[in-house]
């Protein structure tokens, strides 16, 4: 009986690291059920999820805008080449 409590009901700390895995990773069928079933009883997890959820959206956010920057200054130099180049 024990070890199916166990398979059934998740520690914060499991539940919380499925959380964070679900962002990068699929989670099975079992992940995703004993997940529900954790934040449906504790309240911390749930507040912990929005949270986590908020932060990576603006770390996404984050990286999306480097990435338009990047792409910008190597369009820039590109002009910037072919500008000087049909100076010569």
């Amino acid at each position: 009986m024990k070890k199916l409590m166990n398979r059934l009901f998740l520690s914060c700390l499991k539940a919380t690291e499925l959380m964070e895995k679900r962002f990068h990773f699929k989670l099975s069928v079992t992940e995703k059920m004993q997940l529900k079933a954790h934040k449906m009883m504790c309240d911390a997890c749930t507040r912990y999820e929005k949270q986590s959820e908020f932060l990576e959206k603006g770390i996404q956010a984050y990286h999306e805008k480097l990435e338009q920057e990047e792409n910008m200054d190597k369009l820039k130099e590109q002009i910037n080449l072919k500008l000087n180049g049909n100076k010569h």
